[in-house]
């Protein structure tokens, strides 16, 4: 435990990037020498500049012990890279975390077919239904389901994965005590029971758009393969994907019909030459070997309902739209940057908050405001577009 306090002091350094962490840890060799170390000696590590290594002179250690206590609290464990229980495959990508807060009981993921399931937020009925289907099957045949507990084909993979009995990882954009979305508390709860939830942020961490694309590296990181369910060509699924290739790791991705918005992302997957899965088999085959008397031939009989939550009308047809000139509207950044981020299709806050990197409180207020002023409109689960052509 003691020990534990100096990797907290240094992962709270916020003006340390992680590949200068790390570069830290590789120098002096634990957290702790480093910390007793001084200015001089930080500035002899590459990428180390002096704005950093003025940070690093700074050796309180109240914010640590906050975290600690929280832990303790929380029943949250706290597990650093030099532990023997991180895992291999995770310590093997270019940018791994220095640590990871963790609830739950970790699998020994080194030696299990891990397959990262990630999908589209704004799923459409047949993505919840394959997310779910396949959930289901790949967790009934030996496979661990790590997702990112999202709304949508994230969450729905994970609820085929408890149907099954399946040892499940939620990787998470924030604290592991900050629910999110809302809705899946209960969701949270039955993966810490069933295997574990992670993340790199301490507790009390609210979720963060610039959270989850670096949330993804650990999300593809930990597996042995990703499986693309349901992603439009503007998805967080897509750049989970691309990390997972960085990575050297295999990508999979489900068909959907050559005319729909909501597939055309899994399309290009295939096109590109990710494999092509429409039952579990097509991607567990490819591991039989790997982990010999761990995953299980044959088609498992999911149940019939699987994939019953999905309900979602369709949006309502919007006017013709007046132009926005930008340069005289008097809008905020933030509302411009939201405006250049949607289009005709609706997006859901949660990719707003992705793709803008904004807070979400900043992505909420600068809707309420841009849905006053007529120039965004709001459809059925808080799904968003533009009701205007913006012009500069």
């Amino acid at each position: 435990m003691a020990a534990l306090k100096y990797w907290l002091w240094l992962t709270e350094k916020k003006k340390l990037t992680n590949q200068v962490r790390l570069a830290l840890l590789e120098h002096f060799g634990s957290p702790e020498d480093l910390y007793f170390s001084d200015s001089g000696e930080y500035l002899q590590v590459p990428g180390m500049s002096r704005v950093m290594a003025a940070e690093l002179e700074e050796k309180d250690l109240s914010a640590t012990d906050r975290i600690l206590g929280e832990c303790q609290r929380l029943n949250i464990r706290i597990m650093t890279m030099q532990d023997a229980a991180y895992p291999s495959r995770l310590k093997n990508i270019y940018d791994p975390p220095c640590l990871l807060y963790t609830k739950g009981t970790m699998p020994l993921l080194d030696e299990e077919a891990a397959v990262a399931v990630v999908g589209t937020r704004d799923a459409t009925p047949y993505g919840i239904s394959s997310a779910e289907k396949l959930g289901y099957e790949l967790a009934s045949q030996g496979a661990v389901i790590v997702s990112g507990v999202a709304r949508g084909a994230d969450s729905a993979a994970i609820r085929g994965a408890l149907r099954a009995g399946g040892v499940t990882v939620g990787v998470l954009g924030g604290g592991i005590d900050v629910v999110y979305p809302p809705e899946n508390e209960y969701l949270y709860q039955d993966i810490a029971a069933s295997g574990v939830l992670m993340s790199e942020y301490p507790p009390g961490t609210e979720p963060a758009g610039r959270h989850f694309p670096v949330r993804n590296r650990i999300l593809s990181g930990l597996c042995v393969a990703t499986l693309v369910v349901e992603a439009p060509e503007r998805s967080g699924a897509l750049i989970t994907a691309a990390t997972a290739l960085e990575q050297g790791r295999d990508v999979f991705a489900v068909p959907g019909p050559i005319d729909a918005p909501a597939s055309a992302g899994c399309n290009r997957l295939i096109r590109d030459g990710a494999g092509l899965v429409s039952e579990s088999w097509d991607l567990l085959r490819e591991y039989e070997h790997h982990f010999p008397g761990k995953l299980r031939a044959g088609k498992p009989h999911a149940p019939a309902n699987l994939g019953y939550e999905a309900r979602q009308a369709a949006p309502p047809a919007r006017p013709a739209r007046e132009t926005l000139h930008l340069s005289e509207a008097g809008l905020t950044d933030d509302q411009i940057r939201i405006l250049k981020t949607l289009g005709d299709e609706p997006m859901l806050v949660d990719d707003l908050i992705e793709w803008t990197g904004l807070s979400a409180r900043r992505v909420l207020t600068a809707l309420t405001m841009l849905e006053i002023d007529n120039y965004v409109s709001q459809s059925s689960g808080k799904r968003f577009a533009r009701s205007v052509t913006l012009a500069e």
